[in-house]
């Protein structure tokens, strides 16, 4: 299964976009903070990801401010450019 929710805030966002087939599309940059157990013991976790939303859901977020903190849940997938990963956003909740 390939499901990930993550709550974050909005570091980056990049101007909508349309896809050749005209569907509204926006790149963000997520960053998460927080503490975990792992091994028994409390581990401080820090990453940066990008992600990216399509159709009614990019325009929404494209309209959010920097720093905002949403509940986003998704998929990950392959860069088309590269090997990295990126999250696609399917649904968020403003917190």
């Amino acid at each position: 299964m390939n499901q990930i929710e993550l709550t974050a805030r909005i570091a980056e966002i990049s101007s909508l976009r349309y896809t050749p087939a005209g569907v509204p599309a926006t790149n963000v940059v997520l960053e998460h903070e927080s503490e975990q157990l792992e091994a028994g013991s409390q581990r401080q976790v820090k990453l940066s990801i990008r992600a990216v939303a399509f159709g009614t859901l990019a325009e929404q977020l494209a309209r959010f401010e920097l720093g905002r903190s949403c509940r986003f849940k998704g998929f990950l997938a392959s860069a088309r450019t590269n090997k990295s990963i990126v999250f696609h956003i399917q649904e968020l909740n403003p917190q």
